[in-house]
């Protein structure tokens, strides 16, 4: 994988360092008592042993405590002692071979290698299939003249197409080798390029056989794979990304002499007074100084519902500004906010997935060397049997063609792109491969109350019980804001075909309610505080109160519905041998009454780093969590989970955080995603048992003579097409299939239960 140019950062490095030691302090934070973090963005990063050469290099730096890779983001978290100058990081990884730049999140380029991937696969495909027919002809029985013209039409087919296709497995083989390592792309090259340049060999000297089908071949099988696992690996990469995308870019600042001025957020800093209009985000922690509003809290508490906003309240980066102007007093800098820690906790979160190593990947670290030892031992016993130099390369290239990791290659791959299919129509949407082997080896599942085990929406509790001309006058009021209750009663309204009333001087107040006249009538909708004239016990834990004349005419309570089959899919995880608990950031009155009909243990009241840390901790226990989570404070532990799940209604970062998506409203897509992913996994053993079986058999054919290089490719693409058989073997459920229910749960307790948001 060729590397990107060196940035300003290592080009300042280089001229002047004591420029650059000011740049990566000013760049770096403080973590813990005397230890200074940087992050730095590495875009070369691809693979495992990328990971272990970078950290292995930097933690070798004096002062040094930690290095740390994150794979899916491309970046290294260092971390160093604070009274020492800044260790030269940059120049470090520049001598092994990766360019590196101080880290921005909103600064990253498009990463174009699928396109190269695609671009070289159509030039693979085009080339072999060619050179194929070309080869066609020289088996059935060309005189001599004929088939040297054909050898010589195929190398000319075969030369570009070497150079512009190989070159993915080239350089990334020749990078690993200057550095005095190996992958998997390293037997990959050698065995193409030698089967390459025997063919050219014996067309010089108008052999009988060559062997360009074979080697061109041979890419385009290995592409196949390769484009496949890049395109499942790439849709993570954008979790960390979303996050950032919520900061606001600045704030309207008031300044001590009463003027105004627009400062971008990474310059507001503590004691700074900020004007926030409604509908904008908060820029950075801050203390209500002026003003009422309300403010959707999703992102800190994951509930559903705004929380009122007035002189004191304290307010978390991030959130929203609904309804009403606020002045409002910074108390931390951006970087240092509720908002920078989430995303600080994501990139830690990933971080630590990312020391998962895939199957494939344990079996490449094994693979390379024993390839190359196999073909040497059989060119040095060749070499000392019959003393013919190209009898012995023949054979050896046999053997490099005959053991070349193109069953390997597919064998994850395409289980992978089959299982996508099969939850695809189950409305399931996955995004990592490597997820899939991760979530078949969960054994707890930890669901998000709001959102995910309840739909997202509020419903109007008990509407039957309510007059309906009491309804008609809420809902005719209601359809004039966007608040979630007004939304609510609105649709109550139209459920029941309630003719909407002619109203005068509506007029709204932020964070109080709405106030109309009907008939000379004064109506107010809202907070029973603001539209009661005396305290009424009937209004007592209600969302919303209808006011006729500054008396009680009616309140009204809210609901969020059960998604369908939730108990279905519960007893469905349990008897797949799952614990199930519950965790979400609601108060606790809501999450007790939906676990005790549920009969799973629950914790309430739990922050996004409190998710984090518990998630660790189920981790450290020898679990292997599987998170269902929706709302943004379930981001950071989507991320740390060993799988995690998400709903189609879920924020943008909670989706771009989780390994799978759930399309439909009903939570069956969890039991269903466990049982492919199960059955994913055995066919990947199964593919790989195939693969080394296949080598076990050919390769000592190879070794004795009996298999030349066209055989050896010919046996190659055959073990693939076994293996991509087998692939297509998947099972799972199919769409609208229904798991079966367990009526040991109370199922009279999930008909009946209202998770009473207003209470």
């Amino acid at each position: 994988m060729s590397c990107c140019a060196p940035s300003a950062e290592l080009a300042l490095a280089t001229i002047d360092p004591h420029i650059a030691d000011e740049e990566m302090l000013l760049a770096s934070r403080i973590v813990d008592n005397g230890i200074r973090q940087t992050d730095l963005s590495v875009p070369s990063i691809h693979c495992g042993g990328c990971i272990q050469a970078i950290e292995a290099a930097l933690g070798a730096l004096p002062g040094v405590e930690r290095a740390r890779v994150n794979l899916s983001t491309r970046r290294v978290a260092i971390r160093w002692e604070a009274e020492k100058p800044p260790p030269p990081f940059i120049a470090t990884l520049d001598k092994i071979g990766y360019h590196a730049h101080l880290s921005d999140l909103g600064s990253d380029l498009k990463d174009e290698t699928l396109t190269e991937l695609i671009r070289a696969l159509a030039v693979a495909g085009f080339a072999a299939s060619n050179i194929m027919m070309l080869s066609v002809s020289v088996w059935a029985g060309a005189e001599p003249a004929t088939r040297d013209l054909f050898h010589w039409l195929s190398a000319l087919i075969a030369c570009p197409a070497l150079i512009y296709s190989g070159r993915i497995f080239f350089q990334s083989a020749w990078h690993s080798l200057r550095h005095g390592q190996t992958n998997m792309d390293v037997p990959i090259s050698i065995g193409v390029l030698l089967a390459f340049g025997m063919s050219l060999y014996e067309t010089m000297h108008q052999g009988v056989h060559a062997y360009f089908d074979a080697s061109i071949t041979l890419l385009f099988f290995l592409l196949i794979g390769r484009t496949l696992d890049h395109m499942m690996r790439e849709r993570a990469r954008t979790a960390v990304k979303g996050l950032a995308r919520l900061a606001a870019r600045g704030a309207l600042v008031v300044h001590d002499d009463g003027t105004h001025s627009y400062l971008p957020v990474g310059e507001i800093q503590p004691g700074m007074t900020i004007l926030l209009p409604a509908g904008e985000r908060v820029p950075v922690d801050a203390e209500v100084m002026q003003g009422q509003s309300e403010i959707d809290c999703a992102l800190v508490s994951g509930e559903s519902l705004p929380r009122p906003a007035v002189a004191g309240s304290a307010l978390s980066a991030g959130t929203l500004n609904l309804t009403g102007p606020l002045t409002i007093v910074a108390t931390a800098a951006a970087k240092d906010s509720f908002l920078a820690e989430m995303v600080r906790m994501m990139e830690a979160a990933e971080a630590g997935r990312s020391v998962y190593r895939r199957i494939a990947d344990r079996a490449a670290r094994l693979y390379a060397p024993v390839v190359h030892l196999t073909a040497f031992l059989t060119f040095m016993g060749w070499m000392i049997a019959t003393g013919d130099a190209h009898r012995a390369v023949t054979i050896a290239i046999a053997v490099l063609i005959i053991t070349c990791p193109c069953a390997l290659g597919l064998a994850v791959p395409m289980v992978q792109v089959v299982a996508a299919r099969r939850l695809f129509e189950n409305g399931i949407m996955i995004k990592d491969g490597g997820a899939l082997e991760r979530l078949a080896e969960i054994d707890t599942v930890v669901f998000d109350k709001t959102g995910t085990l309840t739909l997202d929406r509020l419903k109007l509790a008990s509407r039957d019980r309510i007059d309906p001309s009491a309804l008609t006058v809420a809902a005719s009021i209601a359809a004039h804001s966007r608040h979630p209750y007004s939304r609510a009663l609105a649709a109550a309204g139209r459920d029941k075909g309630l003719a909407p009333l002619v109203l005068t001087d509506i007029s709204e107040t932020p964070g109080a309610g709405l106030e109309a006249h009907i008939d000379g009538t004064v109506y107010r909708l809202g907070r029973p505080d603001w539209t009661l004239s005396d305290a009424s016990t009937d209004a007592a834990g209600a969302g919303v109160v209808l006011s006729e004349g500054g008396q009680l005419r009616a309140a009204f309570h809210f609901e969020s519905e059960l998604r369908p089959d939730v108990q279905q899919s519960i007893a469905e995880v349990s008897s797949q041998g799952c614990g199930v608990e519950i965790m979400s950031g609601d108060r606790d009155e809501p999450v007790r009454r939906l676990s005790a009909a549920l009969d799973v243990p629950y914790l309430a009241g739990v922050s996004p780093a409190g998710k984090t840390q518990h998630i660790a901790e189920l981790t450290a226990s020898g679990r292997r969590v599987l998170m269902v989570g929706d709302g943004l404070n379930d981001t950071p532990a989507l991320a740390a989970a060993h799988a995690s799940m998400a709903p189609a209604s879920a924020a943008d970062v909670s989706r771009s955080a989780a390994d799978l998506v759930f399309l439909r409203n009903s939570l069956t897509a969890v039991p269903q995603a466990i049982v492919v992913a199960r059955n994913a996994s055995q066919l990947v053993r199964q593919n790989l048992i195939l693969a080394v079986g296949y080598n076990a058999i050919a390769v000592p054919i190879a070794i004795l003579g009996h298999v030349t290089p066209l055989i050896a490719a010919v046996a190659m693409s055959a073990s693939s097409i076994i293996v991509i058989a087998n692939a297509l073997r998947l099972t799972g459920p199919r769409p609208g299939k229904k798991f079966r229910t367990d009526d040991s749960l109370p199922q009279n307790s999930l008909r009946s239960l209202r998770v009473e948001e207003a209470r």
